[in-house]
C-alpha cells in the first residue's frame, strides 16, 4: 500500500506530521493510527452505501476518521458540530451512515441522534461514557498495512433546504482527487495547489468543504496544523511558531485579523504564507485590499458552491485591477452566462440570473431530490446557485444579490425556512419572513420579520430567539427581529425576499 505516512515514516521519523490543540503525531504514530483506523472499518458491517458520519469539533482524531475513511473506501459525512439531536438524526439516516464519530463537545447529542435514525455506532474520543471509546476501538484493531486496492469514495456533503431539511450531495468532482484505487487517488492529490507547499493550516471547522479538503493534503504528504475555535491572535501565532504555508479562510476571518490593534498584529512573523484561499462569501473590497497589504499579493478567491465545488477564481494580482469580482469560470465551467426573467441571454455589464455552463454536462445533482436538481438548471448542464450578477466582456464575474432565499453568514449556509418553521408555531406570530440583513462581521446577519397576530400584544424578540434556540442550532436562529404589518404575500401566498432585503441592502 502506497500511502504517504508510511513512507514519510521512514524518510522523516521526527517530523510532526498533524498537530491540533495540543496533540501532536510524528509520521510513524500517524501512520500506525491511520492503518488500525481503515483495519477498524473494514471489520465493520458498512451497508451498500459505506458511509460514516463524523459528528465533532476540530482534533487530531477528527482528521483520523476522515483520512481513515478514505484510505478505508468509505464515504465519510462531516455534520456541523452545532446542529442538534433532531437535525443531526435526519443527516444519519438520510445518509445511510452505519457509524458516527463524535468527541466530548457532541457525545449526548451524538448519542440521541443515533437511537432516533437508528445507528447502531457511536464511536467517541476522550469520552468515558462513549458507547465505543474511540482508544479501545483502535488499540483493538490490527496496525497491519491494509490494501490499498480500493475506491476512494467521495464525502456526502448536506446543504441547508428551502424545505427546511438538507440535502445531501457527492462531494463535486472538481473537489475530489477520484481515482480506481487509493494510489491512484493520492497521486493526483499530490499535484493540488496545497501539495506543492509546505505545511497546511486548517482554520476553519471540517464540516465545510474548503476546510476538509484543505485536511486531505495530509494524505499527499503535507504536514497539517489544525486550529480548534477560531481565535485571530492564536492563529498569527501558529503562523509565527509553525510556519505554514497554505491556508482556506472565509471573509470572516480575515476581518477577525484586522480588527486586531496594529501593535498585536507586529508582534508575528506571517511571512511564511504563500498562499490563502477564500471562499464562502464575496470578500467586502476594503477587507481584502487590507489583507493583500498586510500577507502580500497571496490571496485567491474560490468563488462556487459545495454542489459544484469551484466555479471561478481570481489571485490578487488579477484582482488588484477587477476589484470586487469573484473571477472567471475555471475548468470544467467554461462561461458564466447572465439572463432576465424570461431566461433570454443579456449582454455584458447588465445586471440578471446568474448561470454556468458545465462542459461535463454535470451541472448540479443531488442525489434524492431530482426536483431540486431539475430546479437548478436552466437547461441541461447550466446551472445556478441562485445569484444575481454580471460579467464583463473578458468574462470577470460580479455578484450582486441573490434570487434564492439562502442567507451566507460568516461563510454558513443558512435556509430562512428552517427559522420560520418554527417562529410560526409561536401562539402570538401570524406571520414570518426571514432575511439575511448586512452585518460587518458576517457580512449578512438573519432577521425575522414578524406580523403579530395582535398588534396591542406582539411577541418579545428574546422569546422568539429562545423558541428558535429550543430547536435549532444557534447559527441558525435570527440575531434581530422586527415586528412588522406585512410581509408582502402575492394572492399565491408567495413573498418577495428580495424585496424585502432591499430596504437594508440600500
Amino acid at each position: 500500500m502506497v500511502v504517504i505516512a508510511r513512507d514519510r515514516a521512514a524518510e522523516r521519523p521526527h517530523e510532526i506530521a498533524l498537530r491540533a490543540d495540543e496533540v501532536t503525531l510524528d509520521w510513524p504514530a500517524l501512520d500506525d493510527a491511520l492503518n488500525r483506523v481503515v483495519n477498524a472499518l473494514a471489520a465493520m458491517d458498512l451497508g451498500a452505501a459505506r458511509r460514516v458520519a463524523v459528528f465533532a469539533e476540530n482534533a487530531v482524531e477528527t482528521v483520523l476518521a476522515h483520512l481513515g475513511g478514505l484510505l478505508a473506501g468509505v464515504s465519510t459525512v462531516p455534520v456541523n458540530f452545532h446542529l442538534n439531536a433532531e437535525e443531526t438524526a435526519y443527516i444519519l439516516a438520510d445518509s445511510q451512515s452505519v457509524a458516527v464519530f463524535t468527541g466530548p463537545e457532541n457525545l449526548q447529542r451524538a448519542v440521541e441522534a443515533a437511537a432516533i435514525a437508528g445507528v447502531p455506532n457511536v464511536i467517541g474520543w476522550r469520552c468515558t461514557d462513549a458507547p465505543i471509546a474511540w482508544e479501545q476501538w483502535l488499540a483493538a484493531a490490527s496496525n497491519a498495512e491494509p490494501s490499498s486496492d480500493v475506491r476512494p469514495l467521495p464525502n456526502l456533503m448536506y446543504t441547508s433546504g428551502t424545505t427546511g431539511f438538507p440535502k445531501g450531495v457527492d462531494l463535486a468532482p472538481q473537489m475530489f482527487a477520484g481515482g480506481r484505487t487509493i494510489d491512484e487517488h493520492i497521486a493526483v492529490l499530490q499535484q493540488g495547489p496545497f501539495a506543492q507547499l509546505g505545511t497546511h493550516m486548517v482554520v476553519g471547522p471540517m464540516y465545510h468543504t474548503g476546510p476538509l479538503s484543505g485536511m486531505r493534503t495530509l494524505a499527499a504528504g503535507v504536514p497539517t496544523v489544525v486550529i480548534g475555535k477560531f481565535d485571530a491572535e492564536r492563529v498569527l501565532r501558529v503562523i509565527d511558531m509553525y510556519r505554514p504555508e497554505s491556508t482556506v479562510m472565509v471573509p470572516t476571518h480575515f476581518k477577525r485579523l484586522l480588527e486586531l490593534d496594529a501593535t498585536v498584529r507586529a508582534r508575528y512573523d506571517v511571512s511564511s504564507m504563500k498562499l490563502m484561499s477564500h471562499t464562502g462569501a464575496v470578500c467586502p473590497i476594503d477587507v481584502k485590499k487590507r489583507m493583500i497589504e498586510w500577507f502580500g499579493p497571496i490571496l485567491r478567491d474560490a468563488y462556487g458552491a459545495t454542489e459544484v465545488g469551484t466555479i471561478c477564481t481570481i489571485d490578487s494580482v488579477a484582482w488588484m485591477t477587477h476589484p470586487g469580482s469573484v473571477g472567471q469560470c475555471i475548468a470544467p465551467f467554461t462561461r458564466a452566462i447572465v439572463v432576465d426573467e424570461t431566461g433570454a441571454e443579456v449582454p455584458p455589464g447588465v445586471e440578471g440570473k446568474l448561470y454556468f455552463e458545465d462542459s461535463t454536462g454535470r451541472g448540479i445533482v443531488y442525489p434524492n431530490d431530482p426536483q431540486k436538481t431539475a430546479a437548478s438548471h436552466l437547461r441541461p448542464g447550466v446551472f445556478t446557485i441562485g445569484e444575481m450578477g454580471y460579467v464583463t466582456p473578458d468574462g470577470f464575474v460580479y455578484l450582486t444579490d441573490r434570487f434564492s432565499d439562502m442567507i451566507v453568514s460568516g461563510g454558513a449556509n443558512i435556509y430562512p425556512a428552517e427559522a420560520e418553521s418554527v417562529i410560526i408555531t409561536h401562539p402570538k406570530v401570524s406571520d414570518v419572513a426571514v432575511i439575511g440583513v448586512p452585518d460587518a462581521d458576517f457580512g449578512e446577519a438573519v432577521r425575522a420579520l414578524v406580523v403579530p397576530l395582535d398588534p396591542s400584544d406582539p411577541p418579545t424578540a428574546d422569546e422568539l430567539i429562545g423558541l428558535c434556540r429550543s430547536k435549532l442550532a444557534g447559527f441558525k436562529c435570527p440575531r434581530t427581529v422586527e415586528i412588522v404589518t406585512t410581509v408582502g404575500r402575492n394572492p399565491m401566498g408567495k413573498i418577495n425576499k428580495r424585496a424585502l432585503r432591499a430596504p437594508y441592502w440600500h
